[in-house]
Formats: C-alpha cells, sequence, structure tokens
C-alpha cells in the first residue's frame, strides 16, 4: 500500500543545507576577520572579562594606594631616630618617664577637677606601652656598695604616646641582620608619627627629654672609655669631686685653674693667630701625690668629662688612636695616665719610630700635635718617671705646663687634718702636736730647717690613709705617724 506526499510535506522534510543555482553550490558565509573569530569564542570573551576586571581592580588598587600615600603625606609628618643619635637613648628615657608620669596622673587624678568627658576618658584611660625591654643600672653608694636597679623601657615595636593633647605613634624598630661596625650591637631605629598640624609638638618634646637626660647626669662625670672605633660611657656617671677634696701643695692647684680657664675663654684668640685650639698638660710626681684626683676635681669643677685612653691595650693602632682623638666627645679631657709605662719595653722601628705593644710612639705623637689631630681639646699626660719621657713628647705644642706633685708638705699635712678632724680639733692643739712630730721624725720641713732626706717623706695618699684607719682617734693618728716614714 503506498501513500503520496503532499508537496507541503515534502517542502518540509526536504530543506537542503546549501542552496543550488545555476548549477553552483553556496554554503553559509563565516565571519569575516580573526579577531571576529575571537570574539564569537565564549572561552576567550569570558577570560578577556576577567583580565580585564583584574586590571580595573588593580589600578583601583594602586590608586588608593597612592592616595593614601599623598593623604599621609599631606595629614602626616614622620621623624626619624637611630641609634647613633645622641637623641635615641633620651628619647628612650624620656618616653619611659613620660609613661610613667601617665599612669600615676590616672591613678591619681583630682576628682575636683572639671575636665571634659573625652579628657576625663583620656586620663582614665592612658595608652599603654606593651613591648617592653629591660634595663640594668648599677649606683655607687657613698660607702662604696654598688645598688643594682632593673627598669622597663619601650621595646621594639608600636607605641602610642599623648603629650600635649597630641597622639604620636612610636615605632622602635630593630634590625637583626644590621649589626653596628663599632660596638657589634644591633641597629635600631625610632619613627615618630603625628599629625601634621600638632608638628610642633617634637621640638617640645625632643627639647624636654635633652633636659630630663641632662638632670639624670647633674653633678655628676662621665669617664669614656675607647671601644673599637668609638667612644662609650664606662659605668655609670660618677658624683663630681670638689677641688677642695684635692690637697695640693700652696698655690699649685690654684694655677693649674687659672690656667685651664684662660684658655677656654682664649679660643677667638687662638683661631685669629692660626694657633691650633688645643692644650696639653703633664702631671708628675711620686704615687699618690694626687694627679688622677686633681683631673677628676678639676673636669667636675669646670663641667667636663674624661675620656680615659690605655695606651697599652691590645689593639689600639695608631690609626685607631688617631681617631679617637679626633672624634671626642664634647666638653671632655683626654687623659693617657702612666705614659711612661706605655713605652717601657719599646724597640726601635726604622719605619714609625719607637714602638710598643701596638701604638707606636709616632703614632702617639701624632695623635698629640699632627696634621690631622682634632682641635678644643684639653689633654692630661700623667706619669711617676718623667725623666723616662722622651723630650719630642712632652715639648711646647704638645706639653704645655707641666706640674710636679711631689712628697706632701708641711702645709698639706695641716690642710688634710682639718678636713678630717677640724670639727673635733677646733681649737687645733692635736693638729700642733701631729704637725710638731712629722718635723721630728723628718716627714716635712719644718719651718726654718733644711729640706728633709726625700726617703723619709711620704705621700698625701699615705696621710689620708692614716686619718682613714684612725678617722675616730686623733691620738692614734700621732701615734701613727712613725709609720708614714715606711709608706
Amino acid at each position: 500500500m503506498s501513500t503520496s506526499a503532499s508537496p507541503s510535506d515534502i517542502k518540509h522534510v526536504v530543506q537542503p543545507s546549501a542552496q543550488i543555482s545555476d548549477g553552483l553550490v553556496s554554503t553559509p558565509a563565516a565571519p569575516d576577520g580573526f579577531f571576529a573569530q575571537f570574539a564569537g569564542n565564549p572561552f576567550f570573551t569570558g577570560g578577556l572579562g576577567l583580565a580585564g576586571f583584574a586590571a580595573i581592580l588593580a589600578g583601583a588598587q594602586k590608586g588608593l594606594r597612592q592616595s593614601a600615600s599623598l593623604l599621609k603625606r599631606r595629614l602626616l609628618v614622620d621623624v626619624d631616630i637611630n641609634v647613633k643619635d645622641d637623641t635615641y637613648q633620651w628619647f628612650l628615657y624620656w618616653m619611659t618617664i613620660h609613661h610613667r608620669r601617665q599612669l600615676s596622673t590616672a591613678v591619681q587624678s583630682n576628682p575636683l577637677e572639671k575636665v571634659g568627658l573625652i579628657e576625663s576618658l583620656l586620663r582614665r584611660f592612658p595608652p599603654r606601652m606593651h613591648h617592653l625591654s629591660i634595663a640594668t643600672s648599677k649606683t655607687q653608694l657613698p660607702n662604696g656598695a654598688v645598688q643594682t636597679q632593673f627598669a622597663l623601657i619601650p621595646g621594639p615595636g608600636r607605641h602610642i604616646l599623648r603629650y600635649k593633647n597630641a597622639f604620636i605613634l612610636a615605632n622602635r624598630v630593630r634590625e637583626t641582620k644590621s649589626m653596628g661596625l663599632n660596638n657589634g650591637n644591633p641597629w635600631e631605629t625610632i619613627t615618630l608619627t603625628t599629625l601634621y598640624s600638632q608638628r610642633h609638638v617634637f621640638e617640645a618634646l625632643f627639647l624636654e627629654a635633652h633636659e630630663l637626660a641632662q638632670k639624670s647626669v647633674e653633678g655628676k662625670t662621665i669617664v669614656f672609655t675607647p671601644r673599637t672605633a668609638s667612644w662609650e660611657k664606662f659605668g655609670e656617671p660618677r658624683r663630681k669631686r670638689s677641688l677642695e677634696s684635692v690637697v695640693l701643695d700652696e698655690g699649685v692647684k690654684e694655677q693649674i685653674v687659672a690656667d685651664v680657664k684662660d684658655f677656654l675663654r682664649s679660643e677667638q684668640w687662638y683661631y685669629d693667630r692660626c694657633i691650633p685650639y688645643r692644650r696639653g698638660y703633664l702631671l708628675h710626681g711620686v704615687p699618690g701625690s694626687g694627679k688622677s684626683s686633681l683631673i677628676q676635681a678639676l673636669a667636675g669643677h669646670l663641667d667636663y668629662n674624661i675620656a680615659m685612653v690605655n695606651l697599652s691595650e691590645r689593639g689600639l693602632t695608631d690609626d685607631r688612636l688617631n681617631y679617637l682623638i679626633t672624634i671626642l666627645p664634647k666638653r671632655t679631657f683626654v687623659v693617657l695616665e702612666d705614659v711612661d709605662a706605655a713605652f717601657s719595653g719599646r724597640t726601635m722601628s726604622d719605619e714609625s719610630g719607637y714602638r710598643g705593644a701596638n701604638v707606636t710612639f709616632a703614632g702617639l705623637l701624632n695623635a698629640i700635635d699632627g696634621i690631622t689631630s682634632g682641635e678644643e681639646r684639653i689633654l692630661f699626660l700623667t706619669t711617676n718617671h718623667v725623666a723616662r719621657l722622651d723630650a719630642a713628647l712632652i715639648r711646647p705644642g704638645r706639653v704645655d705646663m707641666t706640674i710636679r706633685l711631689g712628697e706632701a708638705t708641711r702645709y698639706q699635712a695641716a690642710q688634710l687634718w682639718g678636713r678630717f678632724y677640724g670639727d673635733i680639733d677646733k681649737e687645733g692643739l692635736y693638729k700642733g702636736r701631729f704637725l710638731h712630730v712629722l718635723e721630728e721624725l723628718g716627714i716635712v720641713q719644718a719651718e726654718g730647717r733644711e729640706p728633709p732626706d726625700p726617703a723619709n717623706m711620704t705621700s698625701t695618699a699615705a696621710l689620708q690613709g692614716l686619718f682613714l684607719k684612725n678617722k675616730h682617734s686623733m691620738e692614734g693618728a700621732i701615734a701613727g705617724a712613725a709609720e708614714l716614714k715606711r709608706s
């Protein structure tokens, strides 16, 4: 059985994929161009969209960073302090004291004082430090005992301060991979950040920190010693010694003080005449005659510090000595003690003159008075044997004033007696007896007599030792005077 399809059915069934025209077969037209083909690819268009979105985000992020950096530069101000700057230690000390004051104010606030709500909250809840370090200090008491104290100071990290109604961010950074060449300590910096409109607080802060640091060493003398290629404090600052505590022969102390003061007033006079502004003093005499004590008392009287140099120190070379004397701290005496002992076993070297342990004799001369020698310097040399010193070392220009501090005289014995027993021997009867015993023993020169034999004479240190031994007994001091002949 057969059925016949209608023309319409045949039309729907047969839909040729190609058109026939004039015997030629034509296919559907493909998209034109290379980029048009990629545009029609859904994977490509999707990836392109994601890349474009990422680029927009990156650009926005960069724009935000730049805007934030610009805003920070406009609104904030930074101050950097590195560990080599003196202000570094001043600021750490100030920050510790300032934090204690804030905590104390929060605890001891006056309830009757009228303040605003915000100020009341700020006082009650001051910024606290959460990163702390420990600092150990030792203080020598008058009886010679050493008292050790521990203090917590701001450690590495971020700290928030409030000073004169300004908030300051202090960021202390310690570089663990970077060490100082001079002392081997880690390199540290502190960055202080506050609003640009409140930048004036930095000047007041640093001024207060400096004043606080000065008060901590007020009435004290700092002793420096060389450490590699820099000066470092040796222990804690020492209490200043008064000039009255050093008993020299009549007029000697006054002569030295007058000369040093005249030098300090003559800076412009030296410069006008193109003379190097430096001065050297040589103190020589028997051991215990007060050479070191005089330097310490003079430093305290003039508000100077002391830099001690040991020429026999292992590792101290000519270049290092010259550099150290050039970079002396301000208002500091340079002291070379027992300078004769540094070259007692010296040998001749063709290249650099007399050679000691490390520093050569020529190197010492150049450091004192060479082309690269520093100015604004006061140098003290001490020795017990002045005859052993080379004439080149003590010539004018290197040593400008030579002072002999010899054996104890009658004047010194009387002055020392007054310092120890003046409050109980007000009439001076025991002092007269003591001086008479010294004269009879030939320890001091009696009036109208020949000078005593130097072998019988003694030093002021021995006299002081006798008085210390008998500080509560004048009779004991008189009876023990015979011991001085053997000292």
